[in-house]
């Protein structure tokens, strides 16, 4: 079913709509321990899995951050230096880096992709053409950058964590006064989120007010089974984090899902999508054995003449062999004349096409 949404075209064959499987987003982060060889093992696991894409988190400190925050000191047990700056910088791949990478994920088949988190790192992903820019929730409402990348008209897929609804209506008119090309993620920044949080309803509220775009959702929560609800909801994009190990070192671990929870992510998301199927609704090819079985047909309660009129209390509803007319059909039946005999407990096969004959 289509509803008047197109087809957001990425890259390699893929793309976002309403005729499309879910966008399926394996969010690596910096889950790779600042070690390339992680990452790529990482990567190679989504592809296992059956995810579309592998996004990373691109940022220049100096952009993003003051010098005052790389200064402080951070003593988290995360930490992966003495300040702020020296962790994020152990985190933060190189553009070689991110080449090689880039490169790794087109040999294996999988999409490769990126955060920006400030107009330098949005300029670099532009560069390097990659299918889509991704803006965090954290930069939700950072209008200058969200304007900054919807001016490369490169696709946009943007989180709302963090942010109300007002917030989220101005992201919709500052990224459509540049293009079209973008995707609404409903999103919780907490990791993870209580469940109770989760408003999964919100997916019905963006499809209602932005019916020109397609809306996906990014979840932090534990388990698959909110993810696979919020595609049920009409989400076309799904975005979850991928590591190895949930007891390594850093903030995203713990809500992140192993490769097993992943690949079980993905098949119930497909499984789901075939029963979503259609909404018509017919008769399937499937139920036909169980007509045969037990569907019921109208059934001569009394013995029937040819040319009486059938009346309520000469009929009655039975499973009978052989079928006859079928019983959804008995106000049909009622004051048309029978066009054979029928005797007590046998099903009527036959009536006269006019009742006045």
């Amino acid at each position: 079913m289509h509803d008047g949404r197109s087809d957001l075209v990425l890259s390699d064959g893929k793309a976002i709509g309403v005729s499309h499987p879910c966008f399926i987003i394996a969010e690596i982060g910096q889950n790779h321990q600042g070690d390339i060889n992680i990452a790529k093992q990482l990567i190679k696991e989504a592809k296992m899995c059956g995810a579309d894409c592998v996004k990373f988190q691109k940022s220049d400190l100096p952009s993003k951050f003051t010098q005052s925050a790389l200064n402080r000191v951070y003593d988290s047990p995360h930490a992966w230096g003495e300040t702020y700056g020296e962790h994020k910088a152990y985190l933060e791949f190189s553009r070689e880096q991110y080449l090689e990478l880039q490169e790794f994920s087109k040999n294996i088949g999988i999409l490769f992709t990126a955060s920006g988190m400030d107009t330098v790192s949005v300029d670099f992903l532009a560069t390097i053409n990659v299918p889509f820019i991704k803006i965090g929730s954290g930069d939700a409402d950072n209008f200058s950058l969200l304007e900054h990348a919807a001016m490369k008209q490169i696709p946009l897929i943007i989180s709302t964590g963090m942010q109300n609804y007002d917030v989220v209506k101005k992201i919709y008119r500052c990224v459509k006064s540049v293009h079209c090309k973008f995707v609404l993620l409903h999103c919780i920044s907490s990791y993870p989120p209580p469940v109770e949080d989760v408003n999964l309803r919100v997916l019905e509220l963006y499809r209602r007010d932005f019916p020109d775009i397609h809306i996906g959702y990014s979840g932090h929560e534990l388990g698959i089974t909110i993810s696979t609800a919020a595609v049920a909801l009409g989400a076309k994009v799904l975005e979850r984090h991928l590591t190895l190990d949930k007891t390594w070192k850093g903030n995203d671990h713990q809500s992140s899902l192993d490769p097993i929870e992943f690949r079980r992510l993905v098949g119930d998301v497909r499984l789901l999508e075939k029963a979503l199927g259609s909404p018509v609704k017919q008769v399937q090819l499937s139920e036909q054995p169980c007509i045969d079985k037990l569907s019921k047909s109208i059934v001569a309660s009394k013995r029937i003449r040819k040319g009486e009129v059938i009346t309520r209390d000469k009929i009655t509803v039975k499973v009978s062999e052989p079928k006859g007319i079928r019983a959804g059909e008995i106000e049909t039946v009622i004051g048309r004349k029978s066009a054979q005999d029928v005797d007590e407990d046998e099903p009527i096969f036959l009536i006269t096409k006019d009742d006045t004959n």
